[in-house]
């Protein structure tokens, strides 16, 4: 289902694409200089699709580096609280060795036989045959 509507995006996307080269592909003259915009130096001609294209891409990622920049605090309040979290199961795990090493075991009684836990085997509290 998933490879459907990736599928299902990205060919009606990629059919768009090809409309829009084909409709703007004269070129434009591209400048780099505010002062003398006909200096050969800094301006090229390119294919109009092609500029809008570099452009959106260009606006893609630096919007992507701005969103990452700002969740940085996040991203480091999220890596200290995993540091917090793995020090006290760290803590834990020792506090645990810990007491089971200082705890006495448990000593049995040993049970009479023919004795329940209420008495002798086959009687109730108040020693009624069951």
């Amino acid at each position: 289902m998933r490879k459907f509507l990736i599928w299902l995006f990205w060919i009606p996307l990629g059919v768009l694409l090809v409309i829009f080269a084909a409709a703007n592909r004269h070129d434009v003259t591209v400048s780099f200089d505010p002062f003398m915009a006909r200096d050969p130096v800094l301006s090229r001609d390119v294919p109009l699709f092609l500029l809008l294209i570099l452009v959106a891409a260009l606006g893609v990622i630096v919007g992507g580096c701005a969103v990452w920049f700002g969740q940085r605090h996040w991203r480091r309040a999220a890596r200290r609280h995993e540091a917090d979290a793995r020090a006290a199961q760290v803590e834990l795990a020792g506090l645990r060795a810990q007491a089971a090493a200082a705890k006495p075991e448990a000593q049995r009684l040993p049970v009479p036989s023919g004795m329940g836990l209420y008495g002798p085997i086959g009687r109730d509290k108040q020693r009624a045959t069951l």
